[in-house]
């Protein structure tokens, strides 16, 4: 090993986390320390909009081991992280959020199992605190569907709290997808993959910053980055309709209706056809989200632009 050489990179994305951030440094600190391995803690500062990015720059005056990273205006928690992993050094990488839900802890059992040979080791909730029911339910029907729908397969109860090699992450930059879904472009990539549980804990101050909106966002990107079979199944649904419309047709031609059930019968088709055309509708939203997906990769804008660097040579 070189006298210089990393040995690990931990990345830390940062959206408006003053309150936190000075706890999560020392915690990241302690554990790294009581490896007696070098390393850096990269923050990456996602455009906050309160004292996050001074409280970092203050840390890392005082720590040479604390990097920072501010982007020049919020472009998002998976931007974030891959512009960790493209600024970062070391031999191994571990993506671990600020709020301290992921501990820090976890991570020393990450390093055992990579020094045992694996190169991506992925954290794996076996409880949640301190979420909702609904936030629950949600997140295990959706990791569960989307392995339906895939080819690939994407641990289950998983989130981007994990720890990856050097290959992997070299790997991993030469995917340009700019809408990403990380945790889902590691699976893809293979290698020698596993999990260590853990139990995932209340936020240790402050508001979640993946409320619903960005939640469906998410949730969208993961589906039309590995999934085609939303799209197909617009085809099958519009044959069905097709089918469906040519029978009720034949029907309506067939039986003989008494005058007094005109009424009826016509509000009867009115409600079919507003049925069915909402159908449609929802059919032409999941191929118009591919479109904008795919206008957005042709655009060759870049992922995110850093406006401030702190503690990189």
């Amino acid at each position: 090993m070189e006298i210089n050489e990393i040995v690990c990179s931990i990345i830390v994305p940062l959206y408006n986390e003053e309150t936190v951030i000075k706890e999560t440094y020392q915690r990241l600190k302690a554990v790294m320390d009581s490896t007696k391995e070098t390393y850096d803690i990269i923050f990456v500062n996602d455009g906050s909009q309160d004292g996050t990015a001074e409280i970092a720059k203050e840390i890392c005056r005082k720590d040479r081991n604390v990097k920072l990273l501010s982007f020049s205006r919020n472009f998002g928690h998976q931007a974030a992280i891959t512009a960790g992993m493209d600024y970062s050094d070391g031999r191994a990488i571990i993506v671990i959020d600020a709020d301290l839900q992921d501990p820090p802890e976890v991570m020393l059992q990450m390093i055992g199992k990579w020094r045992q040979g694996f190169d991506v080791v992925y954290g794996v909730r076996i409880k949640r605190k301190g979420e909702s029911c609904f936030k629950k339910f949600t997140a295990k029907l959706f990791y569960r569907t989307l392995n339906k729908i895939t080819d690939i397969r994407i641990p289950v109860d998983t989130g981007d709290f994990r720890l990856i090699d050097r290959k992997v992450c070299d790997a991993l930059k030469t995917l340009p997808e700019r809408n990403r879904y990380v945790r889902g472009l590691i699976s893809w990539l293979g290698f020698r993959q596993t999990g260590v549980e853990f139990i995932r804990e209340e936020r240790f101050s402050g508001k979640t910053k993946y409320p619903l909106k960005k939640m469906n966002k998410f949730a969208l990107d993961a589906i039309t980055s590995f999934s085609y079979k939303p799209l197909k199944l617009a085809t099958y649904i519009g044959s069905a309709i097709s089918v469906f419309s040519l029978l009720i047709l034949v029907a309506g031609l067939v039986k003989t209706r008494p005058a007094t059930g005109v009424f009826q019968n016509l509000m009867f088709l009115i409600t079919i056809g507003l049925f069915f055309n909402g159908l449609l509708f929802i059919m032409l939203g999941i191929i118009g989200e591919y479109i904008v997906r795919i206008c957005d990769e042709t655009k060759g804008r870049p992922l995110y632009i850093v406006g401030d660097k702190e503690g990189f040579l």
